[in-house]
C-alpha cells in the first residue's frame, strides 16, 4: 500500500493510524472487533471519513465491547441509525451488531478472537474471504483484506522502505511467521 506510506505521515488522521495501528498485531478481543466494524463502515467511503468518525464510533458503539454490542437490540440499532457522529447504514449498523454475536461464539469454541484467526492462520486471501463471508456479515474481499492487513494477518500494509515497517517486523506479526 506505497500511497499510504507516502500520504499517511504528519496527516492529522491517517499519520497516527500508520504510525501506531496499521499492521501491527492486535491482541485485545474489542480492538479486533473495533477495527472489523471500522472496516465494515468504510465500504463505499473513504478511510479518512471513518478516521474522522471513529470516536463517535467508539461512543455510539460503548467501546465496542463485544458483549455489549452483541445485547443490542431494536431500541440501540434506532439510536444507532439517529446518531449523527457516524456512518447510518441500517445494513453496516446490523452487521456489526451480528458480528459481535459471532465473536461471542468464536470465543467460547477458540478462547478469544485472536484465538479464531490464530487457528485459521495461515490462509491465502482468497480463503480467508471464503472463511470471513461464511463466517460473519457484510465482509468481501477488500473488508476481509483490510482488516486482515491492518491487524497483521497480512502483509502489505507498508511498503518495505517505510520507517513503520521495521517496527511492525520487531512486532511479529502472524504473516511474518507464516
Amino acid at each position: 500500500m506505497s500511497d499510504y506510506c507516502d500520504l499517511a505521515p504528519g496527516h492529522p488522521f491517517h499519520g497516527p493510524y500508520h504510525d501506531l495501528e496499521y499492521g501491527f498485531p492486535v491482541a485485545d478481543d474489542d480492538a479486533l472487533f473495533e477495527r472489523l466494524a471500522l472496516e465494515i463502515n468504510q465500504a463505499g467511503l473513504s478511510w479518512l471519513t471513518v478516521l474522522k468518525k471513529r470516536e463517535a464510533f467508539r461512543l455510539a458503539f460503548d467501546g465496542f465491547t463485544i458483549d455489549r454490542v452483541a445485547s443490542y437490540g431494536e431500541t440501540e440499532s434506532r439510536r444507532l441509525l439517529d446518531n449523527v457522529g457516524i456512518i447510518r447504514n441500517r445494513l453496516k449498523i446490523e452487521a456489526v451488531i451480528h458480528n459481535a454475536g459471532v465473536i461471542q461464539t468464536l470465543r467460547a469454541r477458540h478462547g478469544d478472537f485472536r484465538g479464531w484467526l490464530d487457528h485459521h492462520h495461515p490462509l491465502s486471501h482468497g480463503d480467508w474471504v471464503r472463511l470471513f463471508k461464511r463466517t460473519f456479515k457484510f465482509t468481501g474481499p477488500e473488508i476481509t483484506g483490510e482488516f486482515l492487513m491492518s491487524t497483521g494477518y497480512l502483509p502489505g500494509a507498508h511498503r518495505d522502505d517505510c520507517p513503520v515497517q521495521a517496527r511492525i517486523l520487531a512486532a511479529a506479526p502472524p504473516w511474518t511467521r507464516s
